[in-house]
C-alpha cells in the first residue's frame, strides 16, 4: 500500500518556506515603496517585544557541490569577501534609515553558499557592524552552516564570543562513492573535528545536514551514514529530500545521469529506513524532513507549540519581520515578500545606485494571509482549524473536496472544524499543503518548477 501511495502522490509540488510561492508571486503589482511601507509596518509591530531576523546570504564557495541548490560563487579568490561584506552592511543601513528607532535583533542566520569561506575576523568586522545602532533582545537565536572541510576552531569562537549558540555542518552522506559523484568529499575525521570543537566552546545546539536521493545511495550505505552520525550524536538532524531541479540549476546538477538516482518507491524507502533509524536512536520527527533530541529548543518548541517556519526553514522563534541581506536573500515583513537581485553583479550596481537592491516581490492579500496561516499550521503542527469565522475562506469547500481522497488514503482526518493529520500522512506533507494552495489551484504550471514531493 505504501508503495502505492508514493507512486500516486509523487508529483512536484512545493516545500512551503512561503505561501504564496515564489513562482506564484504577483511581481506586476509589487512596488519597492509598498515593500519599504510592509517593513515600517511589521517593525512598529514586532520591535519592542520580539524583536526582527536577518537572514544574512554569502554565496561564496571554493568548489561546486553537483547536488546543490543554493545560489552560489564558486571561487578561490579570497579577495572578494571585504567588498561583499561591505555592500552587506550598505544594504542594512538602507533598512535601519527605515525605521524610526533602533532595532532590536533576535535571530540571525548566515546561510550560503559558504558561510565560513569568509575569514572568522571578516565575519566579526560584519556582525558588529550590523551590531551597531542595534539592540540584542535578551534572548537571542543566531546560527551559522559551517562546511566541515573549512570551519577552524576560530571561526566557531569568534561566532560564538557574538552570541551564536547554533551551527548545522553540512555532512550529506559518508559514502565515498557519493561523495565523489556530488564533488563533496569530506572524510568523517573533519565532521567529528568541527562538532567536537563547537561542544568544547559551548555551542547548545549543533547540527548536521544530510541528504537522501541522491545518486548511488543504498539502504546499506545510508544505515551507515546514519551510525557514523548516531556516534557523533548531533542535537538535531535535517534529513533533506535532494530536490533534483536541473532545468533550474543547468549544470550543477547534470554531474550524474538521471538512472544514478533512487526512484519513487527506492528513494522513499531510504528516508523511511532512515527515519526508523534515527528514532530508534532516540531523535524526535519535528515538522518536515528534522529530526532534534527531546532536549534540543526544536524539540521542545514543537511540544509547546511554538515552531515555526519561515524561508530560513524551522525555527524555534518567529518575528514578524525577517530582514533578507545580501545577493538573492528574501525578506518577509508577514504582508509582503522581497528577493534581491540574483547576481552579484546586479546587486553591487543596485546599492551603489543608492537603491534597495530587490528585483522582485509579493504583497499578500487577506487570503493570501489566511491560506498562509493554514499551510504554516499544517506544516508546524500538523494540524489546522476552521472553527472561527475568521478562519474560514470563500474557496474551504473545494480545498475539503479535495482533501477527501488523502483522507480516503488515511493521510489526514478531517474534522468537523479542522484537519490533523496522521502519522502516515506526515511524509506527504507537501501533497497536504497542496489542497490548500489557491493560487497552484488557479494557475496550474504547463511546465515543471517544483521538485518531487516524495
Amino acid at each position: 500500500m505504501q508503495s502505492e501511495l508514493i507512486q500516486k502522490y509523487n508529483v512536484a509540488g512545493p516545500r512551503y518556506t512561503s505561501y504564496p510561492t515564489v513562482p506564484y508571486w504577483d511581481t506586476e503589482s509589487f512596488q519597492i515603496p509598498r515593500w519599504k511601507a510592509a517593513v515600517w509596518q511589521a517593525f512598529e509591530q514586532s520591535n519592542e517585544n520580539e524583536g526582527i531576523s536577518l537572514y544574512i546570504h554569502l554565496p561564496f564557495c571554493e568548489s561546486l557541490c553537483t547536488f546543490c541548490g543554493c545560489n552560489r560563487r564558486i571561487t578561490r579568490n579570497h579577495d572578494v569577501e571585504e567588498p561583499y561584506l561591505q555592500l552587506i552592511l550598505r544594504e542594512w543601513e538602507m533598512y535601519r534609515s527605515l525605521f524610526p528607532r533602533r532595532p532590536r535583533i533576535r535571530e540571525i542566520h548566515l546561510g550560503g553558499g559558504t558561510p565560513t569561506f569568509f575569514s572568522p575576523a571578516h565575519l566579526r568586522w560584519m556582525l558588529e557592524g550590523i551590531f551597531a545602532g542595534s539592540e540584542l533582545c535578551e534572548e537571542v537565536h543566531f546560527s551559522v552552516e559551517g562546511h566541515p572541510n573549512n570551519t577552524t576552531r576560530e571561526h566557531l569562537q569568534t561566532l560564538y564570543d557574538l552570541g551564536f549558540r547554533r551551527v548545522s555542518f553540512g555532512v550529506q552522506d559518508y559514502d565515498e562513492k557519493v561523495q565523489k559523484t556530488i564533488n563533496r568529499i569530506q572524510p568523517r575525521e573533519h565532521v567529528e573535528r568541527v562538532t567536537l570543537w563547537a561542544r568544547d566552546i559551548g555551542y547548545t545546539s549543533v547540527s548536521h545536514d544530510l541528504v537522501y536521493g541522491l545518486p548511488f545511495q543504498t539502504l546499506e550505505s545510508m544505515t551507515a551514514t546514519i551510525e557514523q552520525t548516531g556516534r557523533l550524536r548531533p542535537d538535531r538532524i535535517a534529513f533533506y529530500s535532494y530536490a533534483h531541479v536541473p532545468w533550474v540549476k543547468g549544470v550543477g546538477q547534470r554531474g550524474y545521469s538521471e538512472e544514478d538516482l533512487p526512484k519513487d518507491a527506492q528513494k522513499r524507502a531510504l528516508y523511511e529506513h532512515g527515519k526508523q533509524r534515527l528514532e530508534s536512536l532516540g531523535y524526535n520527527e519535528i515538522g518536515m524532513d528534522h529530526f532534534a533530541l527531546p532536549s534540543d529548543d526544536m524539540a521542545k518548541a514543537a511540544r509547546e507549540g511554538r515552531l515555526h517556519r519561515n524561508f530560513m526553514g524551522y525555527t524555534s522563534s518567529k518575528t514578524t519581520l525577517l530582514v533578507g541581506l545580501g545577493v538573492s536573500a528574501i525578506g518577509d515583513a508577514w504582508g509582503a515578500f522581497a528577493q534581491n537581485e540574483k547576481t552579484l553583479e546586479a546587486y553591487r550596481e543596485r546599492l551603489e545606485a543608492g537603491e534597495l537592491p530587490v528585483f522582485r516581490g509579493h504583497l499578500l492579500d487577506n487570503e493570501d494571509l489566511l491560506i498562509r496561516q493554514h499551510i504554516l499550521d499544517v506544516m508546524c503542527h500538523w494540524e489546522t482549524r476552521w472553527s472561527e469565522a475568521s478562519q474560514r475562506f470563500v474557496d474551504l469547500p473545494q480545498v475539503l473536496e479535495r482533501l477527501q481522497e488523502l483522507a480516503a488514503d488515511g493521510l489526514v482526518e478531517i474534522l468537523p472544524d479542522g484537519l490533523r493529520v496522521t502519522t502516515e500522512g506526515r511524509a506527504f506533507v507537501r501533497n497536504i499543503c497542496m489542497a490548500f494552495d489557491l493560487r497552484l489551484w488557479r494557475k496550474q504550471p504547463e511546465t515543471q518548477i517544483f521538485s518531487m514531493t516524495i
